[in-house]
């Protein structure tokens, strides 16, 4: 079988695998990452297994377009964790920079780099003008006719990120949608996916391709009329409200996926590793809990387990989802400090005692709310309340149960050097591209998200 798998990147990597943490009154607490600067040293660990590794080892040919954003280092680059191939940028296209305090972002093919953000893949602030989601377009048909003639099965991650600020989009695509440039940002990615769909069933191929769709987070209330909507839900992306955490996500299987079905079953990001796994009778690591379950009873049978979900800020355990109840143990938006600043994570909404700019610590009572009635969250079923008093043992004994068998990871996001900067990549003197490197002064750092 053929795997493709559509990420709508709007900031983070999928995993929690890459966390930073930082001390705040009293409490050991880590803030969710907003992005990672080239500054950081860190990235995905060599002790992560990737389900790309597992199958490249079972004969598949692996290809990543666009976002990695788990290490911009070489020895974090995607080739070194399962892909084959690669086209696309280790960082966010952040920019333009001047290449003396910060060098722009490079864009790799493959192993070494192939231009730079701004330089060479050029991104028009003023007008939203750019080429690259066509080229990602162009990339994934490739390989796709390519991998049809070798018959060799492939996986194909799309992971464009025209979505997240600053928002581009080609010529074709400007100012078709009443939404503005966020909309024909959509439009064009809308595009690209049909256009990979139609390559599907165009080779044939179609009926044995699993497609997933799917983001990696919320919209961006914090990029106001730039960011997407989230609908009842609240806040957004880098919040732990449901506005921030709940997706769509789509499955396309023709032979398999019987159309137009609807399913009710709470997944993760982390699922898509034991689908994978399941789907091609690849044997999961035997010498680490495997935090994902497969989806396939779902997909196929259209069964739903219920499964506890637990919500994190890097390694702070902030809510737990079970069932349709939902329980935060602790709340917090965004600082105050940020906020005065016109940096809110809710835009506009406001709901008292739940959408903090403090970090308040509910984990002795925490805030319960019933999904189903409310998935807004902003009527909690108060402690005195008798369902309360029925629903909360045993979310609580779910929360006891997870942290007593987590394996807390060794922090990659808590040391940061100037130095590490995409200066010279592998590939610029071909290019002539290279940068001076500083004096390398490592140093802690934290981050306030």
């Amino acid at each position: 079988m053929y795997i493709c798998t559509f990420i709508l990147v709007k900031n983070s990597a999928i995993r929690n695998f890459i966390h930073h943490q930082d001390q705040e009154k009293g409490e050991t607490l880590t803030k969710c990452l907003g992005y990672t600067p080239q500054i950081i040293m860190g990235g995905i660990a060599d002790s992560e297994i990737l389900f790309p590794e597992l199958l490249q080892e079972a004969g598949y040919r692996n290809k990543l377009i666009g976002k990695w954003h788990l290490g911009h280092r070489p020895q974090y680059h995607p080739l070194k964790h399962g892909f084959d191939e690669w086209f696309g940028a280790p960082n966010c296209h952040f920019g333009p920079y001047n290449d003396k305090n910060t060098p722009n972002i490079p864009v790799y093919k493959d192993e070494y780099m192939t231009g730079r953000y701004y330089e060479d893949f050029k991104i028009d602030q003023a007008t939203g003008e750019s080429n690259l989601t066509q080229l990602y377009i162009q990339e994934a048909l490739d390989f796709l006719d390519q991998q049809s003639l070798s018959k060799q099965p492939f996986f194909l991650y799309w992971a464009v990120d025209a979505t997240h600020t600053p928002l581009y989009a080609s010529k074709k695509f400007l100012g078709t949608s009443r939404r503005g440039l966020y909309g024909d940002v959509v439009r064009e990615l809308d595009f690209g996916v049909g256009q990979i769909l139609n390559k599907l069933k165009q080779l044939k191929i179609d009926d044995n391709t699993l497609v997933i769709f799917s983001s990696d987070n919320g919209g961006a209330m914090v990029s106001r009329y730039q960011g997407g909507s989230n609908g009842p839900f609240l806040c957004g992306k880098q919040t732990t409200f449901e506005g921030g955490v709940r997706e769509l996500t789509l499955a396309w299987w023709p032979a398999h996926i019987k159309p137009g079905q609807v399913s009710h079953q709470v997944g993760s990001m982390m699922d898509i590793f034991s689908t994978v796994l399941d789907l091609t009778d690849i044997k999961p690591p035997q010498d680490r809990i495997i935090d994902g379950m497969s989806l396939v009873p779902v997909l196929i049978n259209a069964t739903v387990t219920n499964r506890p979900i637990f919500h994190y800020r890097g390694n702070t355990l902030m809510a737990v989802r079970v069932g349709l109840y939902k329980a935060h143990l602790w709340t917090w938006s965004n600082s105050w400090q940020e906020f005065n600043m016109g940096i809110d994570f809710c835009r506009g909404e406001s709901v008292d005692n739940v959408t903090t700019h403090e970090q308040v610590n509910h984990t002795s009572q925490p805030l319960l709310f019933h999904l189903g009635r409310d998935p807004g969250e902003r009527y909690m079923i108060h402690s005195n309340i008798q369902e309360y008093k029925m629903i909360m043992p045993a979310i609580v004994k779910t929360i006891e149960q997870h942290l007593a068998h987590l394996v807390p990871g060794e922090p990659q996001f808590n040391w940061c050097d100037s130095a590490v900067q995409n200066w010279s990549p592998p590939g610029c003197e071909k290019l002539n591209k290279c940068l001076p490197v500083p004096a390398s002064k490592p140093y802690k750092c934290t981050w306030p998200h």
